[in-house]
């Protein structure tokens, strides 16, 4: 059995994940940047420490506990805190997590990144690989931080083969324990789409993702299997059908309009409009043939289950799973 560290530990993802590792027998330390939540059940198992992922007492973690594993998946993405904070977080506190996995003999380093890095863009072909160029960042500073981190923890993967790092770059990952600003827009009872425009979309549900970052974990310092890989969910759907599984009523907003409904909804991403007008369909195909990993929850329940507490508040039917 192994010992792991869990970033992120506050949100959905990482819970998800460190619930999967104790049902293995595993010992779970989470951090995060964010106030902790009590941790009851079975997560009560996990020894959760608040800490900024740049800052000294991530050292002292290090120095605690005897670490053989690193999930590293607490990225930023929070538009409420500043660039500069995201900036330290994501990136100087990226790094400094990889520099502790290496003085510390950490054997395996899986850090989550965002398939938002390869931008929604009329250029895109279908399907996106891995190498494909990122073209997110030169529009939209919002994401600027995300593709330094990738860019980082892709060189890492090959400049520290002392440590079996992988880079996982997940579709839209939603399900009901995620907060993030795809999942909350589902939510909504109403919810525009861009007048003229339908892309094909993908989704991951929270359970696949956690299924597939354990996957991850395992493979032995100096595999074959280390590097950078897309994660996707079971197939992919136009928007507004996406949005009828979601049970949403939607209604088409004029692209003059998107800037001045951003103001008023605040915490929704600006770089995310182009994704509501151009495919971004990502390849996981290397990563499912180097883990053996597939996704078990059908795209109809990974939306309904993202939306179905909402939908009860609203007094919408159930709906029967698939």
């Amino acid at each position: 059995m192994a010992n792991y560290l869990v970033t992120g530990i506050a949100g959905g993802l990482s819970q998800r994940v460190a619930l999967r590792l104790l049902d293995g027998g595993h010992a779970v330390v989470g951090v995060d940047y964010r106030r902790l939540p009590r941790l009851d059940g079975r997560l009560a198992a996990v020894k959760a420490y608040q800490a900024s992922y740049n800052k000294t007492i991530i050292e002292d973690v290090f120095k605690w506990h005897p670490l053989d594993r690193v999930l590293h998946l607490g990225r930023v993405g929070n538009l409420k805190e500043s660039l500069g904070k995201r900036f330290d977080l994501n990136v100087v506190g990226t790094q400094k997590i990889m520099n502790l996995c290496v003085s510390h003999g950490v054997r395996n380093l899986v850090v989550l990144s965002t398939f938002h890095i390869y931008g929604a863009h009329p250029a895109n072909h279908i399907p996106i690989f891995e190498d494909e160029p990122l073209r997110a960042g030169a529009e939209f500073p919002q994401i600027a931080d995300a593709i330094q981190l990738d860019n980082m923890a892709s060189t890492w993967v090959w400049r520290h083969r002392e440590v079996c790092t992988v880079v996982l770059r997940p579709t839209n990952v939603v399900g009901p324990h995620i907060q993030n600003a795809m999942s909350s827009f589902l939510r909504a009872r109403t919810v525009p789409h861009l007048a003229g425009f339908n892309p094909m979309t993908q989704f991951i549900h929270e359970d696949d993702l956690a299924d597939a970052i354990v996957r991850a974990s395992t493979p032995p310092a100096g595999d074959g299997r280390c590097g950078i890989y897309n994660v996707a969910g079971r197939g992919e759907v136009p928007w507004r059908t996406a949005l009828e599984l979601a049970g949403a009523r939607t209604f088409p907003l004029p692209s003059s309009l998107v800037a001045a409904y951003l103001r008023v909804s605040r915490q929704f991403p600006p770089y995310l409009v182009n994704f509501f007008k151009y495919p971004c369909i990502i390849s996981d195909r290397a990563f499912r043939e180097a883990f053996g990993w597939e996704p078990r929850v059908s795209l109809a329940d990974t939306l309904w289950s993202t939306v179905e507490e909402a939908r009860a508040a609203d007094g919408a039917p159930r709906r029967r799973k698939n």
